[in-house]
């Protein structure tokens, strides 16, 4: 059947010819029976998982090989959309030939990439990602119930965004270190808020404990508090021309971060200071240009100018910046 007898046009357009396969012709469904299982000397593992936020729900059939925890078999059952049919048939043959230990490395993003047609086209829409999120959770299940632990000890981190797998950390480190400011910044990023959106802010198709809009609002919070602290205690160091080398290090810091570094960032580049040098007339400033900067014709002209403008301003006028 063609796919603009299914859906309408575009959105049948947005999935790739893997997918449209395997929902109607699945390599990996079924069942595997206990006495088959033991037949081949092999120990019968089944899982379930269900999808509170779109009712679909999948069982996962593993035949493992108890001298080698290999997975020997793996089948599947799906109890919903296509998408989710066909995302738990790549999920089931992802597992087939790895240990236990290896098949909880799967996440729900290796088998999404394992549908795509090609390496940069996405293999369903975004909105449709989170059918693959029950790969993970399943296999996470079925590993505990091999292993004898609880599943919830495999994950280390809170997973902020299950489709992309983007924790917590990753989204307060990325987000400090890059000066991030609106949640489009953050998605470009991490890629957390790209697929299914849920993690964005309430109200999307499952509440979440965690919302990238409250986490960037309460990361850039904690850094305005940071500047303000480093803004206090440049100001108790007294003149900036008497402090010393340490000192001016810091204040320096703190001024480029707070007013200088951001833009340098939006066009792809950074800069770091290397050392400092006094002599009677200047303050001479040593500089590295990082990423875009580095090379730009600009680095020795305008933005140059406007990095000594700043610090000048904020610190000192005997202040000259050289790049090297």
């Amino acid at each position: 059947m063609a796919k603009n007898d299914l859906l309408g046009g575009s959105l049948w357009d947005q999935y790739s010819n893997k997918v449209t396969t395997l929902m109607n012709n699945p390599h990996n469904q079924g069942e595997i029976s206990e006495e088959e299982a033991a037949a081949e000397g092999h120990k019968l593992i089944v899982a379930d998982f269900g999808a509170e936020s779109c009712g679909d729900a999948v069982r996962l059939y593993w035949a493992v090989d108890p001298a080698t925890d290999t997975i020997v078999k793996s089948k599947f059952k799906s109890f919903g959309c296509g998408t989710a049919i066909a995302s738990s048939d790549m999920m089931a043959e992802l597992c087939i030939g790895k240990t236990v230990q290896e098949a909880v490395k799967i996440t729900n993003i290796d088998v999404e990439k394992a549908l795509r047609d090609d390496p940069e086209t996405p293999a369903v829409p975004p909105q449709k990602m989170h059918c693959s999120v029950m790969a993970y959770d399943v296999i996470k299940k079925a590993a505990g119930l091999y292993l004898g632990v609880d599943e919830n000890s495999f994950e280390d981190e809170i997973i902020v965004c299950e489709c992309a797998r983007v924790s917590l950390g990753t989204l307060r480190e990325v987000i400090k270190l890059n000066d991030l400011k609106t949640v489009e910044q953050v998605t470009d990023y991490t890629k957390a808020g790209g697929f299914c959106k849920s993690c964005i802010k309430p109200g999307g198709h499952e509440a979440r404990e965690y919302y990238l809009v409250d986490i960037l609002a309460d990361v850039r919070a904690e850094m305005d508090q940071e500047k303000m602290r480093s803004a206090a205690d440049a100001g108790a160091m007294g003149d900036f021309e008497s402090m010393t080398l340490v000192q001016k290090i810091k204040a320096i810091d703190s001024v480029v971060d707070d007013s200088i570094r951001q833009f340098l960032v939006m066009d792809g580049g950074n800069m770091e200071v290397i050392d400092i040098k006094d002599s009677p007339e200047y303050i001479d400033v040593y500089i590295r240009y990082l990423g875009a900067c580095n090379g730009c014709a600009s680095s020795s002209t305008g933005t140059l100018y406007a990095i000594e403008a700043t610090l000048k301003e904020k610190l000192s006028q005997k202040i000259r910046v050289l790049p090297i």
